[in-house]
């Protein structure tokens, strides 16, 4: 027997979403307001109104006939490969990152041997081997799908190597005692008490993907955002960097929403999670 809500209860919910959504962002659209007062007041070439940004963010996503929207359409030359490369050396971070992190967690000795050379190579910035991997892999995608990798691989690694010794010891002893396999200790019990830290260095890292997928196609790149980016800066079309600037922040707030939004499904079952 179904139970139909009320609809004072619809009704509160509803009201409860809109205001929340208000709040949100709110914030946000006080920060517009003002950025757009303060720049018309300036009149600054460099510094363009969201309202103009806006204005070419439309005309440069949006236009054009539909029959050239995915094929010779310039905006999609440039998003579609750096979504190729983000989202692939993300991925390719992420198994690293597990598979290796997992393999040292449950190692006791591991982390000591490994653990200075990590701290050595997780100091040096991303950029500063961008020459080192265009000698490796030539410019073009190598280079920066090997940029992207090596910066966002770290927090994977590390909070997973967290994660997987943070497991109860109840349940390591419960295991020994049972003489579980470990294909099914890692599967059913490390992995999942390790997720919440797992999840933790995935949205860290995919945000430094991104950042890494742009600075990698500032230098000698054919297409995509970076390269749009910095030929609309040097052409002094400042309303169109803008623009490209605008749909970073678009892509990074996205990617973030869909993470989490996975990680609420994923690891529904904790208490607090839904």
């Amino acid at each position: 027997m179904s139970v139909v809500e009320k609809p004072s209860t619809v009704t509160r919910r509803m009201s409860r979403g809109i205001s929340g959504f208000a709040r949100k962002w709110l914030l946000f659209a006080i920060l517009v307001v003002l950025w757009e007062i303060a720049t018309q007041l300036s009149e600054s070439v460099f510094f363009p109104p969201p309202s103009k940004i806006a204005a070419a963010a439309a005309k440069l996503w949006f236009s054009g006939p539909a029959s050239q929207l995915f094929l010779g359409d310039p905006v999609f030359d440039h998003i579609l490969p750096s979504l190729g490369r983000v989202l692939g050396g993300w991925l390719l971070s992420v198994v690293i990152g597990v598979a290796l992190g997992t393999a040292l967690g449950r190692s006791r000795t591991g982390m000591d041997y490994v653990g200075p050379l990590f701290a050595f190579f997780r100091a040096i910035p991303p950029p500063a081997l961008v020459p080192v991997f265009i000698i490796l892999f030539g410019i073009g995608p190598g280079m920066q799908t090997a940029t992207i990798i090596f910066g966002s691989l770290w927090p994977v690694l590390m909070n997973t190597v967290d994660g997987v010794r943070s497991v109860d010891k109840v349940k390591t002893e419960t295991a020994r005692a049972f003489r579980t396999p470990k294909r099914y200790w890692i599967g059913l019990v490390v992995l999942p008490a390790a997720l919440p830290k797992i999840f933790a260095g995935l949205r860290l890292s995919l945000s430094i993907a991104l950042i890494l997928m742009a600075i990698s196609e500032l230098v000698g790149a054919l297409n995509g955002i970076g390269y749009a980016l910095l030929a609309a800066q040097r052409s002094y079309d400042f309303d169109q960097m803008w623009a490209w600037i605008v749909l970073l922040g678009i892509l990074g707030y996205g990617f973030n929403a869909a993470l989490l939004g996975i990680e609420r499904r994923v690891l529904g079952w904790q208490p607090g999670r839904n």
